[in-house]
């Protein structure tokens, strides 16, 4: 394995992802460059980082780790497409469920800057923190709302 902070190229990037995930992988790459999206690759201590931003701000970050392939989308703009959260299926919503809190949103403490997300969907209140709220593990049942995720907040950026 490679050390800690080391680059990798996207071909490095996909050779680790495996077989399982690859095309999706890939779709998602296609996506973002068709779309003027930057990407950039690492090795950290606990996972492989793929990164994508458009406009210099963060889009989604892929995070390979021994359990998965998880997706992390930075869903800065989600009050532009309010009904499409209602449309995630039970485990996604299970998963902003156990997600952190926004401690700065209940309690006034930890950054300003992070803000955290606070939104509904369907009759539960969501408060939560930017950096891990919309972290999805990438099963073939939330791969189609990912990339349609991901679709909403380019668009709503662009």
């Amino acid at each position: 394995m490679a050390t800690a902070k080391e680059k990798l190229t996207y071909e490095q990037y996909l050779d680790a992802v495996g077989t399982g995930n690859a095309a999706f992988v890939q779709e998602l790459q296609d996506y973002m460059l068709a779309n003027k999206g930057k990407a950039t690759f690492e090795v950290q201590k606990t996972n492989r980082l793929g990164s994508y931003k458009l406009k210099q701000r963060s889009v989604f970050n892929l995070l390979l780790r021994e359990n998965g392939l998880f997706v992390r989308i930075y869903g800065d703009n989600f009050a532009a497409y309010p009904d499409f959260l209602q449309t995630l299926p039970a485990g996604m919503i299970a998963e902003i469920s156990s997600s952190g809190d926004c401690r700065w949103l209940t309690q006034g403490k930890c950054s300003p800057k992070c803000g955290g997300y606070d939104f509904y969907i369907a009759k539960e209140h969501f408060q939560k923190c930017r950096y891990n709220c919309f972290e999805f593990l990438a099963t073939e049942d939330a791969k189609p709302y990912i990339k349609a995720f991901i679709e909403h907040e380019v668009g709503s950026r662009n």
